[in-house]
């Protein structure tokens, strides 16, 4: 699976993607972000406050409960403002 970050994920992450293989037991959103965070501290401090990390799994916006089954991309980003 592709995994995309932007802006201050990406700065955090240290990378803009990557392609990862998901273990048997990472079935939702949720479940990919608690496995990133086992990557390394890069991770981990991206996802540290994971509630206002925004979700688009193939292009569309998500929640954490969205299963990833057949996904090919998640991107992570922060919330939105407009101006």
């Amino acid at each position: 699976m592709n995994i995309r970050y932007f802006a201050w994920v990406r700065e955090k992450v240290g990378i803009e993607e990557e392609t990862v293989t998901l273990p048997d037991h990472v079935a939702t959103v949720a479940d990919l972000i608690t496995h990133l965070k086992t990557l390394d501290d890069n991770h981990a401090a991206a996802f540290a406050d994971e509630e206002v990390i925004r979700v688009a799994v193939d292009q569309e916006h998500v929640e954490a409960d969205t299963p990833l089954q057949g996904a090919r991309e998640v991107a992570f980003f922060p919330p939105m403002t407009g101006g």
